[in-house]
């Protein structure tokens, strides 16, 4: 296979005039099938222009703020969690910049006609809601990105990213127009179905034992600094999530929202600090399981954030959502490596994709059990469908055929995109088999020339040369320098020697 090197040219030029090609095709779209909403962005005839005005500025009011808030975490976020790689932050910032904005144009013509059903018309009318679902895609996106960083080209990930988008918006529009599934805060449509389509692209994509251990190596691991960088991410994160959950409603249901995903978050944090202890043999606190793990409360109330599940019910499920992300990271994501060859770079399974079933399920369960009656008048801008005759037991079978659906979808498309990328290739420039070019800045990227050599961490940098990602640090190590360098480096799936000598082990039995 043709690799996506550093010094090939004709790799540089394909990209450069794949990127052109679309953004001119995503203006020609624009230009087509794209105008102002009439009321919003684009003044109704029949009012004055004071009127219009008016209009204009409460309709904003209400909801840019916390659009921006959603804004803020898909670009600085994500993009800064996905920073703890030791060389490959040029790459999970910068390519998080770029897939960012591809996405939301893309999302914005794509979610655009499909919202349209069963009316589809030839206008997409653009307001601020339209700028938030394709944030929302975005997201989606970044998650499945988690699951393939350092495994894949530019030219790959830009392919995948618009068909997920396509797959995604379908998956939305049957859960949502079809089945009337209620997910305010998209723990079913985006996190599971992101988590799930990258798991499925990333197990294709490295079919192989040998490739699957090969990726598993001594690059995939952090170092002081870049760990900080993450951590920062994720507070980030941790800090607007109330508004990724809330920004979709208005008045007490809004409010009911951030309480509910406050409560979770704070819940799961305090879990998330416990377990990453009591699962350490000297009972130390694991930086991977703080950057990640304590984002799953935030998952896991997403579907229910607007019901009535009272603070307690909120917190019960950030702090579930903890438990269920800190086992993943210590437990499952090295027995999917050893057992299925499923590499997970930044372990979405454990953040997005399990705490997403769970806030998928707690949906099904409080459907079922809480009252209709306490919502009173409000009930049909939590349950549309409750509203309009359905019975509380329908709606919850809906909210799991909703989740079985999203799963289903996401892995199916995800192994159809990720069959499709292989079949062709060198187009894409793919990055090579060889440890040459996974988790590599300079691949892209113009880097400086500290980077000396291949799987090597400058001897300058706080951590090189192998810095834990999963397991207890070495103690025995310098503080002063944080040299681990004559331990085998260490990654969020453990030593690839950990995992081959447990193959063997297995084999002989």
């Amino acid at each position: 296979m043709a690799a996506a090197g550093p010094d090939n040219p004709v790799s540089r030029k394909k990209f450069a005039i794949f990127a052109i090609v679309m953004q001119v095709v995503f203006i020609l779209f624009f230009g087509m099938f794209t105008d102002y909403k009439v009321g919003q962005a684009r003044p109704p005839p029949s009012l004055a222009a004071n009127a219009s005005r008016e209009v204009i500025v409460n309709g904003i009011d209400a909801l840019y703020p916390m659009f921006m808030d959603v804004h803020s975490m898909m670009f600085i976020g994500f993009g800064f969690l996905m920073a703890f790689l030791a060389r490959y932050g040029y790459s999970s910032i910068g390519l998080n910049f770029l897939l960012g904005a591809v996405v939301i144009q893309w999302a914005t013509l794509v979610l655009g006609f499909f919202h349209q059903y069963p009316d589809f018309s030839s206008t997409i009318e653009l307001e601020l809601t339209n700028l938030l679902t394709a944030d929302f895609a975005a997201a989606a996106v970044m998650i499945t990105f988690g699951a393939l960083l350092g495994k894949v080209s530019v030219m790959q990930l830009l392919v995948i990213a618009l068909f997920e988008i396509v797959i995604f918006s379908v998956n939305e529009m049957i859960g949502v127009k079809i089945f009337k599934a209620v997910d305010i805060g998209g723990s079913m449509f985006v996190h599971t179905f992101g988590a799930y389509f990258g798991l499925a692209v990333s197990r294709v994509l490295a079919p192989s034992t040998r490739h699957a251990r090969k990726i598993g190596s001594g690059k995939e691991a952090a170092v002081y600094h870049s760990d900080l960088f993450a951590i920062l991410g994720a507070i980030f994160l941790w800090l607007y999530w109330p508004s990724f959950n809330g920004s979709p409603t208005s008045g007490e249901q809004r409010h009911r929202v951030v309480i509910n995903t406050y409560y979770s978050l704070a819940s799961c944090v305090v879990i998330t600090f416990a377990f990453s202890s009591l699962y350490s043999k000297e009972g130390k606190l694991d930086m991977v399981h703080v950057q990640n793990a304590t984002l799953a409360g935030g998952v896991a109330v997403g579907a229910t954030a607007d019901f009535l599940i009272q603070p307690w019910g909120a917190m019960m499920l950030g702090a579930i959502g903890a438990i269920i992300s800190v086992s993943g990271y210590v437990y499952l994501q090295p027995f999917l490596l050893r057992k299925f060859h499923l590499h997970d770079t930044c372990g979405v399974h454990n953040l997005h994709g399990m705490p997403g079933i769970l806030g998928g399920l707690a949906s099904v369960i409080a459907t079922s059990s809480i009252s209709i009656s306490k919502y009173g008048d409000t009930v049909g801008s939590v349950y549309g469908a409750i509203a309009d005759g359905r019975s509380q037991n329908e709606q919850a079978g809906y909210q799991m055929a909703a989740l079985t659906l999203t799963v289903v979808m996401a892995l199916f498309g995800g192994a159809a995109v990720g069959l499709m990328v292989r079949a062709l290739g060198s187009t894409l420039d793919p990055l090579s088999d060889s440890e040459q070019e996974m988790f590599e800045d300079r691949v892209h990227w113009e880097v400086n020339s500290e980077f000396l050599t291949v799987g090597e961490a400058p001897d300058n940098m706080p951590g090189g040369k192998g810095h834990s990602k999963i397991g207890p640090r070495d103690s025995a190590a310098s503080d002063a320098s944080f040299d681990i360098s004559n331990r085998p480096p260490r990654s969020r799936v453990g030593t690839v020697n950990e995992v081959l000598e447990a193959e063997a082990r297995e084999s002989s039995i």
